[in-house]
């Protein structure tokens, strides 16, 4: 099954904006067998800035993970009472089919998360490049050291996206301090 969900962003590079499902997900076999929400949620680059609301939708993406084994523990059980009642061959390949179902809404979920962290990861950066070529046209030292202030707090910014994926290291300020954790 395909990820029904769509994306509304605010920003020009929307192609690249990140899906995320609004509700809870379903255990059991009536996880197996309902359709994917269609509920979205807007992400923009406020999203992004706002490390608050950018945790809470990578919490949000983690329970799924959290749930993926109960759910295919419940699949694989349904499975066998099916098994028991109809006494069919044809079991193993609707096991197949639920374990295949649960593993593409997994990876799903994996490609949308790191979809989100690397669409928040370039508004971070291109927000850093702005304030790096301001602070290069100004010759104001108070400017300089507000400018200079917000790029450290830019930089922060992104290596707490990259520490909250669980994705280290991608530029080489956060391998310095404050950023190491």
């Amino acid at each position: 099954m395909s990820n029904d969900n769509s994306v509304n962003t605010q920003e020009a590079s929307s192609s690249d904006a990140p899906r995320m499902p609004t509700k809870q997900p379903q255990l059991g076999s009536v996880a197996i067998y309902s359709p994917k929400s269609t509920r979205t949620i807007q992400v923009s680059a406020d999203t992004c800035h706002d490390l608050s609301l950018f945790k809470e939708i990578l919490k949000e993406y983690r329970k799924l993970d959290d749930t993926i084994v109960v759910r295919l523990n419940r699949a694989n059980a349904a499975m066998r009472d099916q098994d028991r009642t109809h006494a069919s061959s044809s079991t193993e390949n609707v096991q197949d089919q639920a374990c295949a179902y649960l593993w593409r809404e997994l990876v799903d979920n994996w490609k949308l998360r790191t979809q989100l962290v690397q669409f928040c990861s370039s508004v971070v950066d291109q927000s850093l490049a702005e304030k790096r070529a301001s602070l290069s046209e100004s010759t104001d030292p108070s400017v300089q050291r507000k400018t200079q202030a917000s790029i450290f707090a830019e930089e922060v910014k992104v290596c707490r996206i990259f520490h909250a994926h669980g994705v280290y290291a991608k530029h080489s300020y956060c391998l310095e301090e404050p950023c190491a954790q």
